[in-house]
């Protein structure tokens, strides 16, 4: 069954709360817009979604997301050009993706048309949240969770899909120093690391606090097997410039496809950049810190967009990076974003402007 626009219910708020929203002091995801949209798995179907206000959610206590963690979510944002207008960047990938997490851990699919009418309603409803500010957007949060009941352990009979949304600013301030871990792994051969999986993310918590005890922000994965080879920048895929040629490690069960690494991928070639999707080893990356080889590490996302990694440490030592009038980071970054706030020709046809 396919819905449109007209089909679903919308509720409005009574007060709006965005006066209270200091849109020149935005942190990430820490206050929100009035709405969100809502959609249940019941009796093997999904019903309407609906947009409601914003608001905690009821939920039983043998509700199967708190003993068996099926949960997964998406990261997106909307942006506001000059004129007012909005955009979406590559929603159809999110989409995609979340189907593809969805599968993997037991959960039921959502239609597109489901995802796309009820995301562009609730943004087109809250469309005074989504800032106008520099390097301000509005982050998206879809996520899935299962809702029924039950101790038994096994897929539950009943999901929610919801939708919220965040006024935020930028998701890192400063500079990031990381730390290549070799005891911790990220996710195994076979599991479920290329899903968005809250799960995933939980199991981060732990080594990355280590990491952080010992003057580092994030942790720098490597293999769950050997702990030879660079995979992903703490919840982000990772590049790595070595020379003029930009590295980054192939998708695989323990790598998420990001949107953004695509995006990269995609905008490097066009630049004439030389590009390699290959495994990278721990090894070859010191080498090139000793030898000056090594010119840029950076972190690819939805949140950050591209953060860049001021250095790293490896067994105990510490290797800084130089800092670059010709960043590649920062030359990817100016053309991905100003795709994004509608400043620039999109020649990738990744732009989706969310009618009026």
């Amino acid at each position: 069954m396919s819905i449109a626009t007209k089909d679903i219910t919308i509720e409005k708020v009574k007060t709006s709360k965005i006066d209270q929203v200091d849109f020149d002091n935005l942190a990430f995801g820490s206050v929100f817009s009035d709405h969100m949209m809502v959609c249940t798995y019941k009796n093997g179907a999904w019903e309407m979604p609906k947009i409601i206000p914003y608001q905690p959610i009821t939920l039983d206590p043998s509700s199967k997301i708190f003993h068996y963690g099926q949960s997964i979510f998406e990261g997106m944002k909307a942006y506001k050009d000059k004129n007012n207008d909005i955009y979406l960047f590559r929603p159809l990938e999110n989409h995609k993706r979340f189907n593809i997490s969805a599968e993997r851990m037991c959960i039921p699919q959502i239609p597109e048309d489901y995802f796309m009418e009820g995301l562009t309603t609730l943004l087109k409803l809250d469309k005074d949240f989504i800032p106008t500010q520099e390097g301000s957007s509005l982050y998206i949060r879809p996520f899935m969770f299962a809702s029924g009941n039950g101790f038994h352990a096994s897929p539950a009979d009943e999901y929610k899909f919801i939708i919220a949304c965040a006024p935020s600013g930028a998701y890192f301030s400063g500079k990031v120093k990381v730390l290549i871990e070799e005891k911790y792994s990220r996710s195994a051969n076979g599991g479920v690391g290329f899903a968005k999986a809250g799960g995933n993310y939980a199991g981060q918590f732990y080594p990355t606090q280590l990491a952080v005890a010992k003057g580092y922000n994030q942790v720098i994965w490597t293999d769950d097997t050997t702990h030879e080879y660079i995979e992903e920048a703490g919840a982000m895929n990772i590049f790595i410039r070595i020379n003029d040629t930009l590295l980054t490690g192939p998708t695989s069960d323990r790598i998420l496809d990001g949107i953004t690494r695509k995006s990269i991928l995609d905008i490097a070639k066009d630049q004439g950049i030389k590009t390699e999707v290959r495994k990278i080893t721990v090894k070859e990356v010191v080498e090139a810190a000793k030898d000056g080889s090594l010119k840029e590490m950076f972190g690819a996302g939805t949140a950050a967009v591209i953060s860049p990694i001021a250095g790293f440490g490896f067994r105990d030592t510490d290797y800084e990076l130089p800092e670059l009038e010709n960043s590649y980071a920062l030359r990817l970054k100016k053309i991905i974003t100003d795709i994004q706030y509608n400043k620039s020709e999109d020649k990738f046809g990744w732009r989706f402007k969310v009618d009026k």
